[in-house]
């Protein structure tokens, strides 16, 4: 018996959404992006089933996350948007030639690499069920909640939590708790009155930390003695926190170990939060806030009242920074000494405020990043050189 193809996906990164989501997708495809528990491919690949899955994203990731085109039919789907069942339900129905929108989003679309760069469609539908779509940094916060109650119900489905130890104690719902294998939770106060406490494998919940849902802890990930910790929090991958965190997301293999504040921040990968720092979310007057935006290449204003650190991946603040509020650092960025920098730090620039910045040299950044990453086994790799390379030369133009 003749076995069936898979189908081949690819996530797609809508060039505009991309600009405003740098510093993050300078170093990742927009899918790369985690928001809940999840980034927004591993939602979509589980939704959609099993395919072969690549990405379209700019010419220097390619290496890293490499594209597979068809000749025939490519589902094409936007790595921006957090899916739904009932959405990727429609984006499997599309016959070849048709497109699924939202207003004048593209969604998906089934057809030739030819037809989706001429955006040729022979047949649009529109999106029953209306998504979240991602399109500002801010965004990545601001959904956290909403997404990781989501992703709890769909990693956690007819399946039964490690039980918990009697030294913890629980305040709402256990069976909003769940607790992978081999993770451990000693001491710990978790409260379920406002959202889902997902603890994954290996996870280490240390005695004493306090933590209102909704929470998430991926992987490996450590909650360090006394941490206070308040939802919607994310932690990727081999994360370590203390001290006190609320409504953040942290991408992976990043530490804000020790005490200080940090809240409605978005951390990326390898960053590293000195002891006593703390990143305002609030300015003095209450007023709205604005953010530096990279497509615009200047401030712009977000209707928020709660902003906090944005930080790009292998940046790193020293022990007791101040960060204004809505602060946003890009690539490879070292900040220490007194007082409060600029609300935005070009990428490769190491300083304080008091002595001003000045350009990191690459192989400098280079040696660093193989310091840091060695701590976890994992190597810098040429293609990680190229790529950084690549940022180096294009974040020029914003320092």
């Amino acid at each position: 018996m003749k076995k069936t193809a898979l189908r081949n996906i690819i996530l797609f990164d809508d060039n505009e959404v991309r600009r405003q989501l740098l510093p993050f997708t300078y170093t990742r495809p927009t899918a790369m992006l985690r928001v809940g528990i999840t980034t927004i491919g591993e939602k979509w690949q589980a939704m959609l089933g099993e395919a072969n899955y690549s990405y379209l994203t700019v010419p220097y990731l390619k290496k890293k996350f490499p594209l597979h085109v068809r000749r025939s039919s490519n589902l094409m789907v936007a790595g921006h948007v957090i899916p739904t069942p009932q959405l990727a339900q429609q984006v499997l129905s599309l016959q070849l030639g048709e497109a699924l929108m939202v207003g004048e989003e593209l969604i998906a679309f089934n057809g030739t690499a030819h037809d989706y760069d001429a955006r040729h469609y022979t047949h649009v539908q529109f999106a029953t069920d209306i998504p979240l779509i991602v399109k500002h940094l801010y965004d990545i916060f601001e959904y956290n909640a909403v997404v990781m109650a989501q992703d709890f119900e769909r990693l956690t489905a007819g399946r039964e939590s490690q039980p918990l130890s009697a030294s913890n104690t629980i305040i709402g719902d256990p069976s909003r708790i769940f607790v992978e294998p081999d993770a451990y939770v000693e001491g710990a106060m978790l409260n379920t009155h406002e959202g889902p406490i997902y603890i994954g494998p290996r996870v280490e919940v240390m005695e004493g930390a306090c933590i209102r849902g909704g929470f998430a802890a991926c992987h490996d990930a450590k909650v360090r003695i006394g941490a206070k910790v308040y939802g919607a929090t994310t932690l990727g991958p081999h994360c370590k926190i203390g001290g006190e965190v609320e409504n953040s997301v942290f991408i992976g293999y990043s530490n804000k170990a020790h005490e200080g504040f940090l809240g409605d921040a978005v951390i990326g990968e390898w960053c590293n939060i000195g002891g006593g720092t703390t990143a305002s979310n609030l300015k003095n007057d209450y007023g709205e806030i604005k953010l530096w935006n990279y497509a615009s290449k200047r401030f712009e204003r977000t209707g928020l009242q709660f902003c906090g650190l944005f930080m790009g991946d292998h940046s790193k603040i020293g022990v007791n920074g101040m960060i204004n509020t809505a602060t946003v650092l890009g690539v490879g960025v070292n900040i220490h000494g007194s007082g409060f920098p600029r609300n935005f730090v070009a990428s490769f620039q190491e300083g304080s405020a008091a002595a001003g910045f000045k350009n990191v040299p690459l192989e400098t950044f280079y040696t660093i990043a193989e310091r840091v990453m060695a701590r976890r086994n994992i190597a810098l790799t040429d293609v990680d050189r190229d790529i950084y390379k690549a940022i180096y030369n294009i974040s020029d133009r914003y320092k």
